[in-house]
């Protein structure tokens, strides 16, 4: 895996909202539990369209092989 930042299409970012909220331990109704600092913050992961975080792209995304392939696969080729 390369260090570079991948983009998604919309299509791609509906996807990755919909495994976040059923899937993501670290999200707490939208808010990120991995920035609580006594203060609710925003998952980044679900208002950006570059895949930016290490534990979603880890933890999470793999349960979509699919996805996770066209997106994590697609600048290999």
């Amino acid at each position: 895996m390369s260090g570079d930042i991948r983009r998604m299409d919309e299509g791609q970012l509906r996807r990755v909202k919909k495994l976040i909220r059923g899937l993501c331990a670290n999200c707490d109704g939208g808010d990120c539990l991995l920035l609580d600092d006594g203060e609710a913050h925003v998952c980044p992961q679900l208002i950006t369209y570059s895949l930016l975080c290490r534990y979603f792209r880890a933890a999470v995304l793999p349960a979509d092989r699919e996805l996770y392939a066209d997106i994590m696969e697609r600048d290999a080729r």
